[in-house]
């Protein structure tokens, strides 16, 4: 997934290359998402377990609990398995994939298997990772009415599937539809300034009003970003650097 004033009229991006997928860090978004998705997954069935009423105890002795952890944990260990280098031969001893295409195929395969529940956030990024767009939009879309920070994700990957699809259009008018529709998906990711991924939320949304011919509004935009970093993630820190440097240079 890539990274790529008085405003001027937003002009079709006819002659641009599409953008790749979003990379931050050298990893796609969905990579650096799913480890926090896999201890939503693992929390959610502890909290629907006891919002059930049913002591800890009691539901580690259910054998339907059990095989449902058991289902998540055989998903979970072929989604940690690594994707290798390019240039790597595989290891018999030490499971790998050799693209993270093939490994969401292979997640997605399991989870199809085992009959496995697992969250839109998470399910979403697999469809997406394996090129499966408007599965991940849909799957996406479950997801976006969540008050948690399931929501945050499901409404994050949405914004990240329409804007796959955008990219891939050929016809520019229905690119930047496609556009306008991620901005929108990201402007309501995180309605809350001050909670989980506000400054990505922003980041997002800088992004999408660049492509969409809006300079000075992605270059506020990339500046709240800045601000709502409280965390310092050094990554997303260095993307809006650049990216305010760009538009300051042009």
């Amino acid at each position: 997934m890539a990274e790529n004033d008085a405003p001027k009229p937003a002009k079709p991006a006819a002659a641009a290359e599409p953008p790749k997928p979003v990379q931050i860090g050298g990893e796609s978004l969905v990579d650096r998402l799913r480890p926090h998705i896999k201890e939503i997954l693992i929390g959610s069935v502890v909290v629907a377990v006891i919002a059930g009423g049913i002591a800890i105890v009691s539901w580690y002795k259910d054998s339907k609990q059990i095989a449902a952890t058991d289902k998540l944990d055989r998903v979970l260990a072929i989604a940690n398995e690594p994707v290798r280098d390019k240039d790597a031969k595989p290891d018999p001893k030490k499971p790998s994939f050799a693209s993270s295409k093939e490994r969401a195929d292979a997640v997605l395969e399991e989870i199809g298997k085992e009959g496995a529940a697992v969250a839109p956030a998470y399910k979403g990024g697999l469809l997406l990772d394996a090129g499966k767009i408007d599965d991940a939009i849909a799957e996406y879309k479950k997801g976006t009415a969540d008050k948690t920070i399931q929501g945050v994700l499901s409404r994050e990957g949405l914004g990240l599937a329409l804007e796959a699809k955008a990219a891939a259009e050929k016809d520019a008018s229905a690119r930047q539809k496609g556009y306008e529709e991620a901005l929108a998906a990201f402007t309501a990711m995180q309605p809350d300034a001050n909670g989980p991924r506000a400054a990505f939320a922003l980041y997002h949304q800088a992004r999408l009003s660049d492509l969409l011919g809006k300079r000075a509004e992605a270059k506020a935009l990339f500046e709240k970003a800045r601000t709502a970093n409280k965390d310092a993630d050094p990554e997303i820190a260095e993307l809006i650097e650049k990216r305010l440097a760009a538009l300051g240079a042009s």
